[in-house]
């Protein structure tokens, strides 16, 4: 047991090593995209003019300088209308059009396309004139949008012009101006130089050289230049970025080869129980069709991803509570794929395949378990018509039929044989009768019987048990204050000090309320189990009912310096009851705490609206050890100490639930450890209005 132990826990510690390892990977990941937008390139260049980023500073500049000078060039050109696409406008002309043909009365199809055109262009002029403007406006504010992003550019110094407009965010007109720095981009005429050179063995620079080859080369001039101060710059940070790129490339290294020695045991030692254990074992967990298993891990990266994109700008807060339960989740559903790999079911423990195989089954099952009648009908019709046709092969034909004969006639062979062993009196013989017929169909019933009848004669075992102890228990608690009351009634009788006497009778008024106490819970016991108690069923406001309750015990609860805290919805709670027997139920759980829970300790109520019931919680923790189960407490004089030196009587929970029962509700009890919890279930009541 203790090398079974060991081996689970290693499991957990290497799995959260896995775990760990994973988020490592992804952490490290994240922070290379978020100081390096993705890119790890810049580990292996060797230079800043190399690199992406150098390509990066320049792009989206040159590619807006592009399009104003190709495009927009202008306010009063967009306004004019030189900015339409003539495909563009087609197309919403052509919307206008249909729109012109299903709703104008002066549409006629008997005329030529171009007479209806004509008409068109006089009837839709003002629709014509609102969607030209309002692709002008469009236009417009991509101008206005694009000019505002101009302005924020301090570097790259830039020159811009088609020898009417000009962009600029600089007094330099001249490319020598431009090449007096230490780096520049020329794109004049034909012609188009980098400095430095190395910036011509850049990989990314066709992400450039695409937005100048739209210019028009004829009259179009664009210059580019870094400043000293603005490329140094440039550089310190981009070789700051290649060193965490490098750290955090390691780091995904070093975390990968964590993940892969930790995965690769647990691949290995996952379903076993050990390395010498060769049997794959499945649990409840191992029961997600693996379908619906990759589905789940499909949806775990997605939603990682989501949650990571809603908390893009606190990261670091939130990367680890959100993670660590999504990936070990996957990899616990990964490696019940690898259970399933090596017990050979994947295929067959998938939805899918379930599917399938029920079909199938059950076109089968239908004629293997057809009635006897229609079995008859197509034996009697079939077995002739297989006869015409295999003439042939008639001995065959025969073996077969002899061959199925043999089995129903051991399938009943065995039924026989099992009611007569079961007619003997061993009711723990199980008939076994393969197959799906009838035969299989009545020794599963016989079986059933035989269950059945076991319930029974252990039921009734049980009860015999319970009269027992009854007996006992009763005669053991009766009989203490009875021969206690005895006993000073005798001391009364000989002894006449009157000081004496006054603790004698003290003591027999409380032996006398203690027996009256157990005679009171034996005859409510007995009525509650009957049922014969009449049932006034009401709208109850529990939280007040608890409430007031509580108050009437306050004494009790000083006392035991017990701390209640009653927990339940700020909203009225209302349950359908009877409003004497569900109190009667409630002190009797209080009676128990009073009597069980240990001293200075907290009890929890809590109420809670499930839609259709009100579930109302009992919780404290027991002053003695509960070395009982749940079932047992249940039982008739039961008590949660066994020397039974505490004042109950043992039927408080039994009363308890047996009231509840009677109230169409439900009660039951669960002990773990020094816990105690007792539950009502109790119908809501449901307004008129709702």
């Amino acid at each position: 047991m203790k090398k079974y132990s060991h081996s689970i826990i290693t499991k957990i510690v290497v799995l959260i090593i896995a775990v760990l390892c994973v988020m490592g990977i992804m952490k490290s990941f994240i922070n290379g995209e978020i100081v390096n937008d993705g890119d790890f390139s810049s580990v292996v260049d060797d230079h800043y003019f190399e690199s992406r980023s150098f390509v990066q500073e320049s792009e989206n500049l040159i590619g807006t300088l592009t399009t104003l000078i190709e495009e927009y060039k202008n306010e009063e050109y967009i306004k004019s209308g030189g900015t339409i696409d003539e495909d563009e406008w087609k197309d919403e002309e052509e919307n206008l059009l249909l729109d012109y043909q299903h709703h104008s009365n002066s549409y006629n199809p008997a005329l030529s396309r171009e007479k209806n055109y004509e008409t068109f262009k006089q009837e839709y002029a003002a629709e014509i004139s609102q969607a030209k403007d309002r692709m002008i406006q469009e236009d417009l504010e991509d101008f206005y949008f694009l000019m505002q992003r101009l302005e924020d550019y301090e570097a790259p110094l830039f020159y811009a012009s088609d020898g009417e407009n000009v962009f600029s965010n600089t007094k330099l007109t001249d490319k020598e101006q431009f090449k007096s720095y230490p780096s520049y981009m020329i794109a004049e005429d034909y012609q188009r130089e980098f400095f430095p050179n190395k910036v011509e063995q850049n990989e990314y620079l066709y992400r450039i050289t695409d937005h100048l080859n739209e210019l028009n080369p004829e009259n179009t001039v664009m210059y580019l230049a870094f400043t000293e101060e603005t490329l140094n710059a440039q550089i310190e940070e981009w070789e700051s970025n290649k060193a965490i790129a490098t750290k955090n490339l390691y780091y995904i290294a070093w975390f990968l080869l964590g993940f892969i020695l930790s995965f690769v045991y647990l691949v290995l030692v996952t379903g076993r129980k050990s390395f010498k254990d060769h049997d794959v074992h499945l649990y409840a967990a191992n029961k997600l069709y693996n379908d619906i298993n990759i589905a789940a891990c499909i949806f775990l990266i997605l939603l990682w991803g989501t949650w990571m994109a809603e908390v893009s700008n606190k990261i670091d807060l939130f990367f680890f509570p959100i993670t660590f339960p999504i990936v070990t989740i996957g990899l616990l559903l990964i490696l019940s794929l690898v259970k399933h790999v090596k017990n050979k079911t994947l295929i067959k423990h998938t939805l899918f395949f379930s599917i399938i195989y029920t079909l199938v089954k059950f076109v089968g099952d239908v004629y293997r378990s057809g009635s006897t009648g229609v079995k008859t009908v197509l034996i009697v019709i079939g077995y002739p018509l297989l006869i015409a046709l295999t003439f042939f092969i008639f001995p065959i034909t025969i073996g077969i039929a002899a061959w199925f004969a043999y089995k129903k006639v051991k399938s009943f062979k065995a039924l026989q044989d099992g009611v007569e062993t079961i007619k003997d009196g061993n009711i723990h013989h199980r008939i076994e009768v393969n197959g799906k017929g009838e035969f299989a169909g009545l020794a599963s019933d016989i079986n059933s019987i035989t269950d059945g009848l076991k319930k029974a004669v252990d039921n009734e075992l049980k009860s015999e048990r319970l009269k027992t102890e009854l007996i006992t228990n009763v005669s053991h608690d009766i009989r203490t204050p009875l021969t206690s009351i005895i006993t000073y009634v005798d001391l009364l009788k000989n002894d006449k000090d009157s000081a004496k006497t006054d603790g004698y009778i003290e003591v027999l008024d409380r032996k006398s309320k203690r027996l009256k106490l157990l005679t009171d819970d034996l005859f409510e016991a007995a009525k509650a189990t009957s049922g014969n108690i009449p049932v006034s069923l009401e709208k109850i406001d529990i939280v007040s009912l608890i409430t007031q309750g509580l108050g009437e015990v306050n004494d009790k609860v000083a006392v035991m310096d017990l701390d209640f805290k009653v927990n339940h919805p700020n909203e009225k709670v209302y349950v359908t009851a009877d409003g004497k027997l569900l109190w009667r139920s409630i002190e009797n759980l209080l009676s128990n705490i009073f009597n069980y829970a240990l001293e200075g300790s907290r009890v929890y109520i809590d109420i809670v609206d499930l839609g259709d019931e009100i579930l109302i919680t009992f919780k404290n923790i027991s002053a003695t050890e509960l070395n009982i189960t749940a079932d047992e407490l249940m039982e008739r004089f039961k008590r949660g100490d066994e020397s039974r030196t505490s004042q109950g009587s043992g039927l408080g929970l039994s009363i308890a639930g047996n009231l509840i029962e009677i109230q169409k509700g439900k009660f039951d009890i669960h002990v773990d450890g020094d816990l105690f919890k007792a539950r009502i279930y109790l119908p809501k009541h449901q307004s008129s209005n709702e």
